[in-house]
Parts: structure tokens; C-alpha cells; sequence
């Protein structure tokens, strides 16, 4: 895939759609979905012993945040609630916890 086409890839998937997907309703309750993403790219033309080459790649990466709910002409956001990321966050805290008290001068290890 040359330069051109991979920055035209690149172009067309980093827009406004990737962060607000397409309204919902139902009920009188209109949901728009929001996720942050992130992308970058690069890539390279170059020539050695009369050989010419180009490439590149990019990455895009998403993930979900929230929703605004629209109901009744009131607006509120509802935040997503990443489970995994919790998950994490709390084994991390747990072992430096445990790793703090096992560490302590004149505790005992034999327990």
C-alpha cells in the first residue's frame, strides 16, 4: 500500500464519526454513544543500490466513554463504566498494599 493511500485511509477514519456514533431513540429518549479515540501514523519513501520503496501503517484505537441521553429537551451525560480498567486498578492497589506490608521493618514474614 503506498504513502498516498495509507494517509487517505488515515483521513477518512479519523473523523468526528469514530467519537459520537449515530443517535438512538427510542421512547422519546434519544442516546448519542461517545467513545474516545486516538490515532497516529507515519511512514517512509527511500532508495538504495537503485531500488525504490515506500511504506507506512497507522493505528486507531477507540474506546467507549459515555452516552449523552436526551430526554424532554434535558441534556445529561452518563459516563461509561470501564469494568476492566476498574478491575485493574484495584489488583494494582492490592498488590502494593501487600508488597508495603510484607516489606516493613520487624514484620513478621513467617505468618
Amino acid at each position: 500500500m503506498g504513502l498516498e493511500k495509507i494517509v487517505g485511509v488515515m483521513r477518512d477514519n479519523l473523523t468526528v464519526r469514530r467519537v459520537y456514533g449515530e443517535p438512538v431513540e427510542k421512547d422519546g429518549v434519544v442516546i448519542i454513544p461517545a467513545a474516545s479515540v486516538i490515532g497516529g501514523g507515519g511512514g517512509g519513501h527511500g532508495s538504495e543500490q537503485g531500488k525504490e520503496g515506500e511504506g507506512g501503517g497507522f493505528l486507531l484505537a477507540a474506546r467507549p466513554v459515555g452516552a449523552y441521553v436526551v430526554k424532554g429537551g434535558d441534556v445529561r451525560w452518563v459516563p461509561a463504566v470501564d469494568v476492566t480498567f476498574l478491575g485493574v486498578v484495584f489488583a494494582i492497589m492490592a498488590a502494593s498494599i501487600h508488597r508495603r506490608r510484607r516489606s516493613r521493618p520487624g514484620s513478621d514474614r513467617s505468618r
